[in-house]
């Protein structure tokens, strides 16, 4: 990517082809129809200004011919009838273009920032653990906003094209070397506007992290989820001078930008205006020379204004076209790179009720990590157990419990589904018998019964929408603790979770948590894995929860991460991770006779409770 934005400007007159073709296929992808409109009326509005033209010569050919004044007029005609029709039908032909254009926009949006999303939610989970692919994301995301415009440009080029050649057979008619003249003071012009536009397409790459961090310091200090505890620590002046920073270095760059393509334009100015007055000169001494007569001369005027202002339009194309298709190259860059974070093929085996599940030899490292996450990890759990994670802050619990539900995909080692290997599952039915409570929930801002719904939205999927069955809703948020609490909102189930729309409801931490569990225990999956479910929750609803839990336990196989190590004392077996390895297994009663790190956490927790009382 650096690489592109370091080219010259004879890469951007190279590249030129490949941006056109792009956004044509584009452009094809997404409205044929309109298409074949904006290309045939740009072919015939190019074909109306050679007429035109043409005409125009005729009309001052007769109009300075010798004679009496009607006469002249009425021979002048038929020249004046063609010139008003090729008018005519040029802007008829103008009015089509932009019709079709304004409905293939919302088309090319579409379906390029679809494809965008179609990607960004297909690959693996690690793809978001790295820098650069936050950074191509960002990137991706200004080139699906260029994806029209680069359309438009290269539809706009052809138009100035179709134009400029027009002209240009009419100067090379009348004398080749105003063709020349033309070119000359058209040039330099033409060479600072690009070089201007592969300057500033420079800067934008090189602030791509700038930019981001500004977003993120936006969204600090605007939103509603920041503001508490901007207010409550006092952070408004912290983050005001965060953003003088981070902002004061993206003015200095921008004025760097700005003065050095002042520089480049001016002088591109400069010289290009001191050529123009040279191509008038020159077509002055032909007259006096009488090489060319006033008609011709005349026409000659007409086409050079004609001919800058399609030469002005090409450049100005030329450059937008090249700054709209390198973002649009961020884009379809970011979309190739992303295929390296797919997941591998899928299998098609499909998983039976569980039986056993295990993990044998699991490593897992994140990006820019020296230590392992996870490593060399082994167990087994199996159908109908209750199992706990449990260890400190950092040990890997999350982490692990990630990998054995195949959301994330070890460096080493396999984990297995009775025997056999995850990804020679169907990823599909693999996924509706495993249900995931995380302990980064997300807010979804929906209704109540959508929120929970999401927890099996296989089952409720209806025309891209969700039609939840409120019965299974209902009981699932039961076991989760959370019926009585969303039948007293406004609306009950139907209440909008989210205060900054319309009669939108927000919730607390606990009573968000419980709306978790309850997606959880909605899929009614052979696996659960819960993790840390009762962090926010009050000593009521906490027991109500986990009585839910170990309700479970012989029909089903849940998997519990908490520090609350009261909460896993019923567990049939409790794996003891310390920084990636596991050190310790076994019951609870074991693990104490064991005397190692889970009694030892267990008895510091004791002695809280205890000294309270």
């Amino acid at each position: 990517m650096r690489a592109r934005a370091e080219a010259g400007v004879w890469r951007v007159l190279g590249e030129l082809p490949r941006l056109i073709a792009t956004a044509l296929r584009v452009s094809w992808r997404a409205d044929r129809v309109r298409t074949g409109i904006v290309a045939a009326a740009t072919i015939g509005s190019g074909l109306m200004a050679t007429f035109g033209l043409i005409a125009t010569q005729r009309v001052l050919v007769e109009l300075f011919a010798g004679g009496p004044t009607p006469d002249r007029v009425r021979a002048a005609l038929p020249a004046i009838t063609l010139l008003a029709t090729a008018a005519m039908i040029r802007g008829m032909l103008s009015i089509t273009t932009s019709y079709a254009e304004n409905g293939l926009a919302p088309r090319v949006n579409s379906d390029v920032e679809r494809r965008l999303f179609e990607t960004t939610t297909a690959v693996r989970l690690d793809a978001f653990d790295e820098d650069s692919f936050a950074d191509d994301m960002e990137r991706a995301s200004r080139g699906t906003d260029s994806a029209i415009d680069l359309v438009r440009g290269t539809l706009n080029l052809m138009a100035g094209l179709a134009g400029l050649v027009a002209v240009m057979v009419a100067v090379v008619v009348i004398n080749p070397l105003l063709l020349a003249a033309l070119l000359v003071a058209t040039v330099p012009t033409a060479w600072s506007t690009l070089s201007v536009g592969h300057l500033r397409y420079q800067t934008y790459v090189a602030s791509s992290t700038r930019r981001r961090r500004l977003f993120m310091l936006h969204r600090l200090m605007a939103e509603r989820a920041s503001a508490l505890e901007l207010r409550g620590y006092g952070l408004r002046g912290f983050l005001l001078n965060q953003y003088d920073r981070v902002m004061g270095a993206e003015t200095r760059t921008q004025l760097d930008l700005a003065r050095r393509a002042t520089t480049r334009s001016t002088a591109g100015s400069v010289i290009g205006g001191l050529a123009g007055a040279g191509v008038y000169v020159l077509l002055g001494v032909l007259l006096l020379g009488g090489q060319i007569p006033l008609a011709e001369a005349a026409t000659c005027v007409i086409a050079l204004q004609a001919a800058q202002r399609s030469l002005s339009t090409v450049t100005y194309q030329v450059d937008r076209i090249y700054i709209e298709g390198q973002h649009f190259a961020d884009y379809t860059g970011f979309m190739d790179r992303a295929t390296g974070h797919m997941p591998a093929e899928p299998g098609a085996a499909e998983p039976g009720p569980l039986r056993t599940l295990a993990a044998r030899g699991a490593t897992l490292t994140y990006p820019d990590r020296q230590a392992p996450a996870v490593r060399d990890l082994s167990l087994s759990i199996h159908s109908g157990q209750t199992v706990a994670f449990v260890g400190e802050n950092g040990s890997g619990k999350s982490t692990l419990a990630a990998i054995v539900a195949g959301l994330r995909v070890p460096d080493a080692g396999v984990v297995t589904w009775n025997g056999r290997p995850l990804h020679d599952h169907d990823p599909s039915l693999l996924r509706t018998r495993i249900a995931v409570v995380t302990q980064d929930y997300h807010r979804w801002p929906f209704t109540a019964a959508t929120n929970i719904a999401i927890g099996d939205v296989a089952r409720y999927a209806v025309d891209g929408g969700l039609v939840p069955d409120l019965g299974r809703i209902e009981a699932a948020a039961e076991r989760a603790v959370a019926h009585g609490m969303i039948k007293e909102l406004p609306y009950g189930y139907e209440t909008l979770l989210d205060r900054t729309f319309a009669h939108g409801q927000d919730l607390s931490g606990g009573q968000w948590q419980r709306i978790t569990a309850a997606r959880g225990f909605l899929r009614d999956a052979d696996l659960l894995i819960m993790d840390e479910p009762s962090s926010a929750l009050d000593p009521r609803a906490e027991y109500q929860l986990f009585q839910a839990i170990r309700d479970r336990h012989g029909a089903a196989t849940t998997i519990l991460i908490t520090h609350r190590l009261a909460n896993v004392r019923h567990a049939d077996v409790i794996f003891v991770l310390d920084r990636g390895r596991l050190i310790e297994s076994g019951s609870h009663d074991e693990l104490i006779a064991l005397g190692g790190r889970y009694a030892e956490l267990f008895a510091l927790q004791a002695a809280g409770y205890r000294a309270a009382g």
